[in-house]
């Protein structure tokens, strides 16, 4: 069962929620039926390559010092209650565009996993600027990446047609927030739920994944009966 997770590396949520989610995985008696594909999602599709710092950012949106210590706070909160140590006074803030194309060029599966977690933990938790062509050379190399190969992709426009689809189907899609989590293509699942939730989740989509495989089995059979 295909799952596709939208997100977007510079959204603590959307590390909390794979965070979640991986849990969850590890629970459910379907997990070697999941193939799990990340899909891109920007915020703030404005966003300079320049790096400034996301506690500027926060003062900015949220209407002063108070107001943004206050949502970073009950975000690391959220964070430290799952196990997981935010440092957002350290966070860059930057376009997320190339960070995508770098998930893109991962493919799919066990290591485009592996990249979108180091990409979402450079961002939250190290300080590093992921809109910096190097760091994501050494982010690809740090999941078994061949640095040469990312350089020239990430040189040459590699990706940049496939992130932009994936950022319209978000819109096609309705996804207004991110994480939001599609299983077989279905309605999808906005938010960083807890385990227990996308272990039910899970199990309600394979189970109609069988029962609309078993349907369409059963059609089949009747119609080549009926013309015989």
């Amino acid at each position: 069962m295909l799952v596709e997770i939208y997100s977007d590396i510079v959204c603590p949520w959307c590390y909390i929620g794979l965070h979640q989610f991986g849990t969850a995985i590890e629970r459910s008696p379907h997990a070697g039926t999941l193939e799990v594909e990340f899909r891109a999602y920007q915020l703030d599709p404005r966003a300079r390559n320049e790096p400034t710092p996301v506690w500027e950012a926060y003062v900015r949106k949220f209407g002063g010092e108070d107001a943004a210590a206050a949502v970073i706070g009950r975000i690391t909160g959220a964070a430290a209650a799952v196990g997981l140590d935010l440092r957002l006074d350290r966070a860059l803030r930057v376009n997320t565009f190339d960070a995508h194309r770098l998930v893109w060029l991962a493919g799919s599966g066990a290591r485009q996993w592996d990249v979108e977690r180091r990409l979402l933990e450079a961002y939250l938790v190290e300080g590093r600027n992921v809109a910096d062509r190097t760091t994501l050379v050494a982010i690809g190399e740090e999941a078994g990446m061949e640095p040469a190969d990312v350089e020239a992709a990430l040189a040459d426009g590699t990706g940049v047609a496939e992130v932009r689809a994936e950022l319209a189907s978000a819109s096609e899609r309705d996804v207004l927030a991110v994480p939001t989590f599609f299983f077989a293509s279905q309605v999808g699942v906005p938010g960083a739920q807890d385990p227990d939730t996308f272990v039910k989740v899970i199990d309600r989509a394979v189970t109609r994944l069988t029962v609309d495989a078993s349907s369409a089995r059963s059609d089949a059979g009747g119609h080549s009966s009926g013309a015989s």
